[in-house]
C-alpha cells in the first residue's frame, strides 16, 4: 500500500468528470487499497479518486461505522434533508455549510464486482454525497448555502 498526493483547490483533475470502471483488476484493487490507506493517514472520512489523480469512480468512506470501498457508486434514491458544516481533504483548512439528503439508497460494484445497496443517513450519507460530487467534478463549494467560507 502506498500514500498519494491529495490534489487540492486549482488542480484541474478535481473538476473533470470520472469514467465507470469497467474491469476489476489488480490496478483498480491497488488503487482503492492505497486511497484507503491515503484517506486514514489524512484523518478524513471519505476519499475518491479524483483526489488523487484517478479519474475513474470509485469512492471510499469511512464515518467510524465500518469502510466501505465502492466502485461506480450512484445514488438511486434520496430522502429528507440535513444542513451541516463540510470540509474536505481537498480544499485544505476551510469549511462550510451545506444542504444534503438525510437519508439515500446507493448502489455500487464492491471489489469483488458483485452489485451492493447501502442505505446510508446522517453523516453516512453526507460523506456519500460529496464523495459522489467528487466523481461529477462537483466541490462542496459549490453547494455551498451561505457566500461565507470558514
Amino acid at each position: 500500500m502506498a500514500i498519494r498526493r491529495i490534489r487540492t483547490i486549482g488542480d484541474d483533475v478535481l473538476r473533470k468528470i470520472s469514467k465507470p470502471v469497467e474491469k476489476i483488476d489488480n490496478k483498480i484493487l491497488t488503487l482503492i487499497d492505497d486511497m484507503v490507506d491515503t484517506m486514514y493517514e489524512a484523518n478524513g472520512v471519505g476519499l475518491a479518486a479524483p483526489q488523487v489523480g484517478i479519474l475513474k469512480r470509485i469512492i471510499v468512506v469511512d464515518v467510524g461505522e465500518g469502510l466501505y470501498k465502492l466502485i461506480n457508486p450512484e445514488i438511486v434514491f434520496e430522502e429528507g434533508e440535513q444542513v451541516d458544516e463540510e470540509g474536505c481533504l481537498s480544499i485544505p483548512n476551510r469549511s462550510g455549510t451545506v444542504k444534503r439528503p438525510k437519508k439515500v439508497k446507493v448502489k455500487a460494484l464492491n471489489e469483488r464486482g458483485e452489485e451492493v445497496i447501502l442505505d446510508a443517513e446522517d453523516l453516512f450519507a453526507r460523506a456519500i454525497c460529496h464523495e459522489i460530487d467528487h466523481l461529477n467534478g462537483v466541490l462542496y463549494i459549490d453547494r455551498i448555502e451561505s457566500d461565507e467560507v470558514i
